[in-house]
């Protein structure tokens, strides 16, 4: 099965305008587009919360660990993606990327189990203040339920090898390079190993890969704190975002402009097996 191909075919379901509530069909679309995908795996729940009387929901496929896996109950690896876009951006990096990554993931992970059991979220209201990650994280907290890890998938297929076009808020201008051809990955302190770690392992699939591990749950470079990640970090979580940096790199970014032309399909592809890669050595 040709993985670029894969990719490409969730990009062309999910590339589209989906706000909430200005492009209800397009958002509605996606949501139908992301269960169907997620019940080929598995049965699929369905998180729903209320915004203002709006029903949102959050779609999840819980993956059991690999049969015989020595020990028992271990707490779940949870990864997530956020489906919404703003009005007028077909959101292709923002976050189509991060979508079809995420299935992809529960395809390989269903087929081929890990020793983690596996939880799959698709988020709902990111571009609204990170409301459907916040309402799914205080729900964890609420009922005690422990995480191995969250990984939220935040833009991951936008690369630019120019030297100058990869941005940062200072001080970071003066640690990490001026490209914008690496992965990032940003987590608290909890997830320094595994940081380390997927990192590696994206190396090893020939894409480069950054890493930063940041204290106080972000606050103190606010940037880092711009994903669905964050809520995880405030509810004590160990967590991570995974990502190509946003607008400190993608000059598309919340922008009518951001198409699929813009990603590379083949950056967007290593990154994917990296990350296969670095979750399987979890």
């Amino acid at each position: 099965m040709n993985l670029k191909n894969q990719l490409e075919t969730h990009l062309t379901q999910i590339v589209r305008d989906r706000d909430p509530y200005i492009a209800t069909a397009g958002h509605f679309f996606v949501q139908e587009y992301i269960r169907a995908s997620f019940a080929q795996w598995g049965s699929v729940d369905i998180h729903t919360f209320y915004v203002r009387g709006k029903a949102c929901k959050n779609l999840i496929l819980n993956l059991p660990a690999a049969a015989g896996s020595q020990k028992v109950n271990l707490p779940p690896i949870l990864i997530g993606a956020h489906y919404d876009a703003v009005p007028g951006s077909p959101g292709a990096d923002d976050n189509a990327t991060g979508v079809a990554v995420l299935l992809e993931l529960a395809r390989m992970f269903s087929t081929e189990p890990i020793k983690y059991p596996l939880r799959l979220v698709a988020f709902d209201m990111e571009e609204y203040g990170l409301l459907g990650s916040i309402e799914y994280a205080a729900k964890l907290q609420r009922e005690q339920q422990p995480l191995r890890l969250m990984i939220s998938l935040e833009m991951l297929g936008y690369c630019d090898s120019k030297p100058g076009s990869q941005i940062y808020p200072s001080p970071l201008q003066h640690i990490y390079p001026s490209r914008g051809d690496f992965i990032g990955l940003i987590g608290n302190w909890r997830t320094l190993r595994d940081l380390i770690s997927i990192s590696r392992s994206i190396r090893k699939v020939g894409v480069a890969s950054q890493w930063l591990p940041v204290p106080n749950k972000g606050h103190i470079i606010r940037q880092t704190r711009q994903s669905d990640h964050a809520p995880f970090w405030d509810a004590g979580y160990p967590a991570m975002m995974i990502t190509d940096t946003a607008f400190l790199r993608n000059p598309h970014y919340h922008k009518p402009t951001d198409t699929i032309a813009t990603l590379d399909l083949d950056f967007l592809t290593s990154v994917c097996q990296g990350l296969e890669k670095g979750i399987r050595r979890l």
